[in-house]
């Protein structure tokens, strides 16, 4: 059964949390500080956690930070705070995803299996060939084709898809984007991501008003349909 850990200090949420996962047969750990949670997640080594950025004893995001320094279980922030910056910075920390409360349960629900699903694949060899809606993008032939028509792609672009495609379902933030494409020292040239992204989506005949490949996160970044 997969193993669940609850990190948040309101009780009421915490338990239509245990109530929604329940129902799904997940198994499900709960804590009310981050004291309790990193107990638990050494003890008790949950598949995924769910977070609350505003506990009592330590800020959310340090314990993103202190999580990450030894594992890798995903982790989907679950937060009251809206502000970019927040989300910025738990998705460069280390998170998975994160929701704004109030959240729909269906929502966190997929969310939830897009995590587990990377998870299941982060001790393998990534796969060599994502299909989706008629993109076919094979790395092992450095080859992209678009309802069996093949894409010519720069560099560049083909960079930027495969790493999107690599992490299909993951929100990733425009500087996680520039170190992957442009290198770790490129982290100031988001209008050149934004040009880039613009012309993948024009050679996917990818709307951006209404995707099927590419959405976007405002003021966050990007997520490839999984």
């Amino acid at each position: 059964m997969t193993r669940i850990l609850i990190i948040e200090d309101e009780a009421d949420i915490r338990r239509y949390l245990r109530a929604t996962l329940t129902a799904q047969d997940y198994e499900v750990l709960e804590a009310a500080t981050a004291k309790e949670g990193m107990q638990k997640l050494t003890l008790n080594r949950p598949d995924l956690v769910l977070l609350d950025l505003g506990l009592p004893d330590q800020d959310g995001q340090d314990l993103i930070r202190s999580l990450r320094e030894w594992s890798q279980t995903p982790v989907i922030v679950l937060s009251a705070r809206e502000q970019e910056t927040d989300k910025v910075e738990a998705l460069e920390n280390g998170a998975d995803d994160y929701l704004t409360k109030p959240f729909a349960p269906g929502e966190l629900l997929a969310r939830i299996k897009v995590a587990l699903r990377h998870a299941a694949q982060a001790g393998t060899e990534a796969p060599k060939v994502f299909e989706r809606d008629g993109l076919c993008v094979d790395q092992a032939a450095r080859r992209v084709t678009l309802q069996g028509e093949d894409l010519r792609l720069t560099p560049i672009e083909y960079k930027l898809l495969t790493t999107l495609t690599d992490h299909a379902g993951k929100v990733l933030t425009h500087l996680q984007l520039l170190k992957a494409v442009w290198g770790r020292h490129t982290t100031e040239q988001s209008h050149y991501l934004r040009i880039h992204v613009q012309h993948l989506r024009e050679k996917l005949n990818d709307d951006p008003l209404s995707p099927r490949f590419i959405f976007t996160e405002p003021g966050i970044g990007y997520r490839f349909r999984p």
